[in-house]
């Protein structure tokens, strides 16, 4: 059993299909992806050959995305729409620049892109890209055909130089020299955008017209600047000459210096504590280092004054020079009597040693200040005192006080004898004189006896026959010798 559809229903269904296909062609052309939201810029190209969705996009050779789809504007140019994933890079200028590259042997490209050109801190940036409002490519932001370059790849150019490709492309020259003709400028700019260099030498080009002022003065101070330079010029050159000496030196050394470079890593491991180990001595001596600045105004006085002192010596040190000179003649003559006294220490070591020992022990028995003490208290032990006050037993001779004056005329009364009342010496009592008396009443008088043989009378200068010092002295004494 057949069933006939009707004309009308035929064309409805045509129609149907033909507004599916206008939709599909909608949504290929402006880029709509099932994976909504998103950065996308639409990138014009003269040619996107072996470009397919999927491919990288990379910025500084790291993907930061993908090619979304592909299209063809009205004027036969390649619309390509990137998906930047990566929200560093979602922010592409105005400057920004696209290109197509070769990634691996067997053909395939991708996109890679400069958000926007380096510029100065002082620079104002450029606008971001302008986003498409409608029509193709709606939401999308757009990239001009003036920011693109599609190079031509190597095996292209290689494959014109080879027949039958040679032959073809010299008819299509000729077949088109008048179309090509007519339309100079698109095909020197086609030409510009397929090769990077040129693109890239006119970005030179543009930064030097923008800054032809400052190249200017830059041309006219160069001279100024380059005129000492000038002057110098037989130095600069000897100093190139001399570095290309030392430069060939050093080649020749090549081998050592370079074992040198590879001994430096542990050289520097082993002097990095020593180095550490200076630093805190540094740390430490920081505050000699500031007592001896301070000090450093005396330390200049005293070098100051060290020249007329050192001059001052001058004659001490010709003595000593001279004395050393005599000293050389007297030392080898002095020899044996080093010997000798060298000798006369070594046998006089023991005794030194029970010396020394015997003087330590006295010393910290204080025995010097023990004898001492006996002395002064035996003296004392004989001597008495009374209501007075302390005196000494003694015996004190009578004599005249006139006697006591040294005397140039003798007198018969004054008598140097011992105990004697006559300048005679032949009197030898053995009683003291009635005159005696004690040193005190209070006490009795130590007397001692008169010698029996009295000592000869000597000349004297008062002529009795003894100095007239003599009778003071035996008055002091006594007449016994004792205190």
């Amino acid at each position: 059993m057949s069933t006939r559809i009707s004309p009308t229903l035929k064309r409805a269904l045509a129609g149907g299909l033909l507004l599916a296909a206008a939709l599909v062609v909608l949504l290929v052309g402006t880029g709509a992806s099932s994976g909504g939201g998103g950065y996308r810029v639409r990138a014009i190209f003269d040619s996107a050959s072996f470009l397919v969705p999927g491919e990288d996009v990379k910025i500084a050779g790291v993907k930061v995305g993908s090619i979304e789809s592909l299209d063809v504007t009205p004027d036969n140019k390649a619309a390509i729409v990137l998906r930047i994933d990566d929200p560093a890079f979602q922010d592409f200028k105005q400057d920004a620049h696209c290109t197509i590259r070769l990634q691996s042997l067997i053909g395939e490209k991708f996109v890679a892109c400069e958000p926007t050109l380096p510029k100065g801190a002082d620079t104002t940036p450029a606008p971001p890209l302008r986003q498409i409002q409608h029509g193709a490519g709606k939401g999308q932001y757009l990239l001009p055909v003036s920011n693109t370059s599609s190079p031509v790849d190597i095996d292209l150019l290689g494959n014109i130089m080879r027949l039958p490709e040679r032959q073809r492309f010299a008819i299509i020259i000729n077949e088109l020299g008048v179309g090509l003709a007519g339309n100079g400028q698109q095909l020197n700019t086609v030409i510009r955008r397929a090769d990077p260099a040129l693109y890239q030498f006119d970005q030179v080009l543009a930064i030097l017209a923008a800054q032809n002022r400052t190249l200017a003065r830059l041309a006219t101070e160069s001279d100024a600047a380059l005129a000492p330079v000038a002057a110098q010029s037989q130095s600069i050159s000897d100093f190139i000459d001399k570095a290309g000496a030392t430069a060939a030196a050093t080649a020749a050394r090549g081998d050592a210096m370079e074992q040198s470079f590879a001994r430096l890593p542990a050289f520097l491991a082993q002097l990095d504590p020593t180095v550490k180990k200076l630093g805190e001595f540094a740390s430490a001596g920081l505050p000699v280092m500031t007592n001896l600045r301070a000090a450093a105004p005396s330390i200049n006085t005293v070098f100051a004054q060290l020249g007329p002192f050192s001059q001052a010596a001058l004659p001490t040190f010709r003595t000593l020079g001279n004395l050393a000179d005599t000293g050389r003649a007297a030392l080898p003559a002095a020899q044996p009597i080093i010997r000798d006294i060298h000798s006369f220490a070594q046998n006089a070591k023991p005794f030194a040693s029970v010396l020394a020992r015997g003087l330590t022990s006295l010393q910290g028995q204080q025995g010097i200040q023990r004898l001492l003490d006996v002395i002064l208290f035996t003296a004392g032990t004989a001597n008495g005192f009374d209501s007075v006050g302390h005196y000494a037993r003694t015996y004190l001779a009578t004599v005249n006080p006139h006697c006591l004056a040294y005397a140039v005329t003798p007198q018969s009364d004054c008598l140097a004898t011992f105990n004697q009342s006559s300048g005679s010496a032949a009197s030898t009592t053995t009683t003291p004189p009635s005159d005696a008396v004690a040193a005190t009443a209070g006490d009795s008088a130590a007397v001692v006896d008169p010698p029996t043989t009295p000592p000869a009378p000597q000349a004297s200068a008062n002529g009795t026959g003894a100095p007239a010092s003599s009778g003071l002295l035996n008055y002091l004494l006594g007449g016994s010798g004792q205190r």
